[in-house]
């Protein structure tokens, strides 16, 4: 028997859109302007997502490499083979920054804490988790998150050039509109998880059930936002019958000081 969570229980009138309550993880059934007071639609979540200012950026990011990747022409099959290998890598990347990164506890040296921004700025968000405006990336860190995909795509083209041969510059640039793309729908999943905007899909449900868990039940699984294929891949996503509930969730095990 799965563990019910807070507003797993939904009826007809919360699927389409309305509340039956309050829900300790996602925001209040007001927090999204709805054309239609009735029912709450992706349309709706889609167009206060982008009021928001990292999105735009973001955007801007995606269609300056779209840009770039079509002025440099010489398509190919190469842009399968790189834009493949960027998906494939997604899963683990994506657990790895949420491991490493943002779930990095604190360190003491010489009788001083040092934190991480991410570390702190995620675990507010675990604090609270319905504030929406505290669930996407900073600006700031997106422009930082920009440049170093960007880096670090130039970078990984000179070792892939060597084996795949062809424009190396054209191929990269494909990597960025990829990566970019990719970092844009995790902005958008995970804004949407914590909306009130209820699962349709049987993909979206996955992810929403698995942040859910993540978030209530333990924050030690289900670190996947934009697919659970890293948590499978690493063992972080077990039958949530078979994992404590965690008295640590909301703070991450970490002091506020």
């Amino acid at each position: 028997m799965l563990e019910p969570m807070p507003g797993q229980m939904v009826d007809s009138r919360r699927a389409a859109g309305t509340t039956q309550g309050p829900d300790p993880l996602t925001a209040s059934a007001n927090a999204i302007p709805r054309r239609d007071p009735a029912a709450l639609t992706l349309g709706d979540c889609w167009r206060a997502f982008m009021r928001r200012p990292s999105p735009p950026l973001l955007g801007a990011a995606i269609a300056a490499a779209l840009a770039l990747r079509v002025v440099l022409g010489s398509w190919d099959w190469r842009d399968l083979v790189v834009a493949a290998g960027v998906v494939a890598l997604t899963p683990v990347t994506e657990w790895a920054i949420h491991v490493y990164l943002l779930h990095a506890r604190p360190i003491r040296w010489r009788g001083r804490r040092y934190d991480l921004l991410a570390a702190r700025e995620h675990r507010a968000h675990h604090m609270a988790p319905t504030e929406l405006d505290g669930v996407l990336i900073p600006t700031y860190a997106v422009v930082i998150f920009v440049a170093q995909i960007a880096l670090t795509v130039w970078l990984v083209s000179f070792p892939i050039h060597l084996v795949l041969g062809g424009d190396r510059l054209a191929h990269a640039a494909t990597g960025l509109v990829v990566s970019y793309s990719i970092l844009g729908l995790y902005e958008w999943c995970h804004f949407l998880i914590h909306t009130p905007y209820r699962p349709r899909g049987r993909y979206y449900r996955s992810i929403w059930r698995g942040h859910r868990l993540h978030h209530f039940k333990n924050e030690h699984y289900w670190f996947g936002v934009t697919s659970t294929v890293g948590d499978h891949l690493l063992r972080t996503a077990p039958q949530q019958s078979e994992v404590g509930k965690s008295a640590t969730a909301r703070t991450l095990g970490v002091e506020v000081t």
